[in-house]
């Protein structure tokens, strides 16, 4: 597929962008899984397929309403051909498609783009099926490949394209950012960053993903899963890896020995509980002058309901002298979320607040205040930022 081709073009990209499985190859525009009725009654389905007209990156009005059909003929929900469509027939190689019919079907004054002709095409098509069965539909939604081979992404972000915001999305596209702890917040950091177009994502834990894990982090492991106890970073490198192409491993700790391995990166999200570790972490990223955030909660038991906060610290090149201030280097806190009673509604709301901030750094988001520390208090439901930069 070309989506450079697609975004450049509404006609396609709004084609794409309701749900249709739009493909653009080897100059063909093709439209996967459209439903139709077979002579013998049955609903079955197709591949529609036309030339395209181009200027550039982008589709000019169609040169012909004639397309090409993979797939039986299709006919009226009684079995009889729908002969409105009638051309010619016969079994051939279409570029990347094999079809079986062509089709003509002008209205007055032609096609003005290929939005308009595909869906013309689709609906004499795809009715008589939509009358014996009302769930099938060509706009299913469905995963397509991406042929864009600097994508970072297995298959097309129509999600970008949809809310029209892909200018701010690419905002993120070369980025190379680090997830120090794997544990139930640096799990789901992970989760939302894998949406974005970062280049390379950088997971470094030396820990086991165990049974206890499953029930603070993202996804739904199986029991085989748990079995074969996989290094953290390993574990969730392969989970994600199934979308994001940058996904990278590093199954250790960071240590004094290889802490000069976050050099190389642009951001870093530390989610470790371990206060030597962050003095460490802290000091080799300041010294670069890499940005980072930490994230933390204290969480305990108050008349047999949980109390506590979530914090979220940024320390940027032009705003550090802070971070001491708000962030504990101290060892063997006592509360709940120390012994491991973590809570999966709080990491989820600690990786969304960090993310949230890492974007407005970014220039997704707008940041008004340009806050570098904030809490939330569970008890009070209390947002609250501080250490905003002048």
């Amino acid at each position: 597929m070309s989506p450079r081709l697609i975004n450049h073009s509404p006609d396609l990209r709004k084609l794409r962008d309701e749900g249709y499985e739009v493909e653009v190859r080897e100059g063909y525009l093709l439209i996967r899984h459209v439903p139709y009725v077979s002579s013998s009654k049955d609903v079955k389905f197709g591949t529609l397929v036309s030339t395209l007209a181009l200027a550039g990156d982008q589709t000019v009005k169609p040169d012909t309403h004639v397309v090409h059909f993979g797939g039986e003929y299709p006919c009226h929900n009684d079995g009889a051909p729908i002969e409105q469509l009638r051309h010619t027939s016969g079994h051939q190689t279409l570029g990347p498609s094999v079809v079986d019919h062509q089709f003509s079907n002008k209205p007055p004054g032609g096609y003005p783009d290929y939005y308009e002709k595909m869906t013309g095409y689709i609906r004499i098509i795809s009715s008589p099926a939509e009358s014996l069965d009302p769930t099938v539909t060509a706009r299913t939604f469905g995963a397509v490949d991406d042929g864009d081979a600097d994508s970072i992404f297995h298959y097309t972000d129509t999600n970008s394209s949809r809310a029209q915001i892909n200018p701010i999305s690419d905002k993120l596209r070369d980025g190379r950012i680090a997830i120090v702890g794997l544990g139930g917040t640096g799990a789901y950091i992970l989760d939302l960053v894998a949406k974005t177009h970062v280049r390379e994502i950088h997971l470094f834990d030396g820990d086991k993903f165990v049974q206890h894990n499953a029930f603070r982090s993202p996804g739904a492991p199986t029991r085989e899963d748990l079995q074969q106890t996989h290094v953290k970073a390993d574990y969730f490198a392969a989970l994600y890896s199934k979308m994001h192409k940058g996904i990278r491993s590093h199954p250790h700790f960071i240590e004094s020995n290889n802490v000069n391995d976050l050099a190389s990166v642009g951001f870093v999200f530390v989610c470790v509980d371990n206060g030597e570790a962050r003095k460490l972490i802290f000091a080799t990223l300041e010294a670069s002058g890499i940005p980072f955030i930490d994230v933390g909660m204290g969480v305990h038991a108050v008349d047999g309901k949980l109390r506590g906060i979530v914090r979220t610290t940024c320390s940027t090149r032009t705003m550090r002298q802070h971070v001491p201030e708000r962030v504990s280097f101290d060892e063997g806190v006592a509360d709940e979320y120390r012994t491991n009673i973590q809570i999966a509604d709080l990491n989820m709301l600690n990786a969304a607040l960090a993310v949230i901030k890492w974007k407005k750094l970014c220039g997704v988001y707008d940041d008004l205040e340009k806050e570098h520390h904030s809490t939330y208090t569970i008890d009070v439901n209390m947002l609250l930022g501080e250490a905003c930069e002048a």
